[in-house]
């Protein structure tokens, strides 16, 4: 059962991290920034924001989102994490982007294939696709419709999210596998991932020292611990500042910014 992350029982976990070489990793849309009615409109609030950096200067930080890399960075709008993955962990700053004709052809497919359903809408993020049919109406009939097209192409990883399908190459790596990799990178001990979404449960699921925490509750999720609304990640930004003092724990590591 999912524990919530600012509860009494919770503190020593998050004291813990803050004792540790701990990672801290974000998903951006959900998490960061709140959900809004077009990924073009999504932002962090400026005090996320103020309150990441100085997150950053304290603990090894990494971004891994859903959208394409050069989105999550514009989105970042400055501030200067270890790493910033995007494609739902399948780009990094050393991806080659070969897998963008075979992208175009499945877009292609789901293009003729849906579109006899007004207001659905597929996004090209050059690695992954993902179908949107927030504005369609009869949402459960459009989503078996798109679910049953994006099973059918070849060589596709497909899964859910909020009111959208993401299609990504199957053996690209997921949010879980560039976690781990991420971790033993910055030689560090323990992980702190927050997410909000069936992108993020490859993550949650990790085992070892890792606190996987949800934004918003919910019963079937490898998360133990969950955020009750996306507002709350202020409140975490601020408690994990304030229990460790800049240079504490942290040590200079190849590859965060100085």
């Amino acid at each position: 059962m999912m524990q919530y992350l600012f509860s009494r029982a919770s503190r020593a976990v998050l004291k813990r991290l803050a004792q540790e070489q701990t990672l801290c990793a974000f998903d951006f849309d959900g998490t960061l920034a709140p959900i809004v009615a077009h990924p073009s409109r999504a932002r962090m609030r400026d005090r996320t924001r103020s309150l990441l950096v100085l997150l950053a200067s304290r603990y090894p930080c990494i971004v891994i989102s859903g959208r394409s890399r050069a989105d999550a960075l514009a989105r970042l709008n400055g501030v200067k994490v270890a790493r910033v993955i995007g494609n739902h962990g399948a780009e990094t700053e050393l991806t080659r982007r070969k897998s963008r004709r075979r992208v175009k052809q499945w877009q292609a497919t789901l293009e003729q294939s849906l579109s006899p359903f007004p207001g659905l809408w597929i996004e090209d993020k050059g690695l992954s696709l993902t179908v949107h049919y927030r504005q369609c109406s009869r949402k459960v009939e459009v989503r078996h419709r798109i679910l049953e097209v994006a099973r059918s192409l070849p060589h596709v990883r497909v899964f859910g999210g909020k009111q959208v399908v993401n299609v990504v190459e199957d053996k690209a790596p997921h949010k879980g596998d560039v976690l781990a990799a991420e971790r033993n990178r910055l030689a560090c001990s323990w992980i702190l991932f927050l997410g909000d979404d069936e992108n993020d449960e490859d993550a949650f699921a990790m085992e070892g020292n890792i606190i996987p925490v949800r934004v918003g509750l919910k019963r079937r999720s490898h998360a133990r611990y969950y955020l009750r609304t996306q507002a709350e990640i202020e409140k975490l930004l601020e408690l994990l500042c304030r229990m460790r003092s800049k240079g504490s724990v942290h040590r200079r590591i190849r590859g965060l910014p100085r």
